[in-house]
């Protein structure tokens, strides 16, 4: 008798665990667990090895599937399509969310080709230009900046737009000795704009898909604590940090002076594709808050107005779209292919199922506000040492086959715990890591521990933060 699975970019693991037949003994579990701890300890010490994600995820992807069929745990067979088409196919294609791989790939594009028209470096030098060079202004208007770029762009993007940034205006006021404290700053906001909105980073698009949670309702949902957040670590940075206003009026005369210099028109070179940008940036964003309710859109998804909007504004560059292509983070494609393969095998392995009664002993038999708190300080713990999407995509799939409502703040606590995790460690998330690197580029000494002593005022405050507003507004 043919397997015939159901075609679901989220679903398609389960679908397939339930219709195998052959049963699983402990011993396979345990090589299967121990091979998800070898994954996880060399993603962790990935600098290490000297080698990248895509390549680790996809060898560990190899070794399961050609173990899991030694164990006859993964089915074979027929996939049916929407429509009760079958076809035939690999059986690691289905396990494969090709949802949020177009969703990375549409934004990336998108994004980049977006900041060729300028807009980007055109907002941030207005908004120097605003503080008229008061160092407490700029670092209000730089971190403001940081969290709503890093929600519209993403995490390492909206970095590396304002490390490249503050970096220079520091340096032409003349207050690199602040520079440190910017930049940290900034790392550590990228993570709390990440929380902001449905495509800010990827945990939010693994765990938003899962839970069926729409990008208004994500947004609603998360904005307050965004902004509370925000707020605090602002002041938490600006009294750490020694950076205060100018009261002395020849300091702020010269502040003035130094950043008229500034040309936020320098980077446009049309006019007429600044605007394009504007319009389309605007437009993109609309589309992506209204996709669950837009006819047809709806059903083809955020990725199908990802990869849309991406091809559209490739039409300026038509005749050298190659070289969007070459800038694309394959790497990081590559690494979701892989790991969406493995957590396939682990699933058919029961090692989630495994994972999932850990779990269970930390949130209870029922759902309850202990439960609750406890894996969203767990999540945070896990996502400081190791990456935070094979974890948030691990605990989404464990929920999943939990059968938790949507409307559950555990889904919360996994959203909450993997994005601000990441502000515990310089390895915890990409863009901390790209905080740090920039900080290197500018000569400016920070070790790995002298990261964790400055960060972890921040990250405690907004974990306990975090778990107070899942508790009190989201139940």
């Amino acid at each position: 008798m043919q397997t015939i699975m159901t075609w679901h970019p989220i679903l398609a693991a389960a679908e397939q665990a339930e219709h195998t037949t052959a049963p699983v003994s402990s011993g396979v579990t345990t090589l299967f667990t121990l091979i998800l701890v070898a994954m996880i300890l060399s993603l962790a010490f990935e600098e290490k090895l000297h080698a990248k994600k895509s390549l680790i995820v996809g060898l560990f992807g190899v070794l399961c599937l050609l173990i899991g069929p030694m164990f006859h745990i993964i089915p074979f067979g027929m996939v049916t399509l929407p429509g009760e088409h079958l076809l035939e196919m690999p059986v690691y294609i289905p396990a494969v969310d090709w949802g949020v791989m177009a969703i990375i790939l549409g934004s990336s594009i998108f994004v980049d080709v977006t900041s060729k028209s300028g807009l980007f470096t055109w907002v941030a030098i207005r908004l120097t230009k605003a503080s008229r060079g008061d160092p407490l202004k700029l670092l209000w208007y730089y971190g403001l900046m940081t969290v709503v770029f890093s929600a519209v762009l993403n995490n390492v993007t909206a970095m590396i737009i304002m490390g490249s940034l503050t970096g220079v205006s520091l340096t032409k006021l003349n207050r690199r000795n602040q520079l440190l404290g910017f930049l940290l700053i900034e790392g550590l906001l990228t993570n709390i704009g990440g929380l902001l909105t449905l495509i800010s980073s990827v945990p939010n698009i693994i765990v938003g898909n899962a839970a069926g949670i729409s990008f208004v309702t994500f947004f609603v949902k998360a904005s307050p604590y965004v902004v509370v957040s925000t707020v605090f670590t602002l002041y938490l940075g600006a009294r750490l940090f020694g950076i205060k206003r100018l009261i002395n009026a020849d300091e702020k005369g010269v502040a003035a002076e130094l950043v008229d210099g500034f040309d936020e028109n320098d980077g446009i070179q049309s006019w007429a594709f600044f605007k394009f940008g504007v319009v389309m940036l605007i437009l993109f964003i609309l589309t992506i808050a209204t996709t669950s309710i837009m006819p047809v859109i709806r059903d083809l998804g955020m990725g199908f107005v990802a990869m849309a909007f991406a091809l559209v504004m490739l039409t300026r560059f038509k005749s050298e779209v190659d070289q969007f292509y070459r800038t694309v983070d394959w790497d990081l494609l590559g690494f979701f292919a892989g790991l969406f393969i493995v957590i396939n095998v682990m699933e058919h392995a029961q090692v989630l199922q495994l994972i999932g009664k850990g779990i269970s002993m930390i949130i209870g038999s029922q759902e309850n506000p202990m439960g609750t708190g406890a894996l969203l300080v767990s999540a945070a713990a896990f996502s400081s040492v190791t990456d935070n999407i094979p974890l948030s995509a691990m605990l989404a799939k464990i929920l999943v086959a939990s059968d938790t409502p949507g409307s559950s703040p555990l889904w919360w606590s996994v959203v909450f715990g993997a994005n601000l995790g990441g502000n515990l460690t310089p390895i915890g998330s990409a863009s901390t890591l790209v905080a740090v690197t920039i900080i290197h580029k500018n000569k400016l000494p920070i070790s790995f521990i002298g990261f964790v002593k400055i960060a972890i005022p921040y990250a405690t405050m907004q974990i306990a933060l975090a778990t107070a507003y899942v508790l009190i507004f989201l139940r």
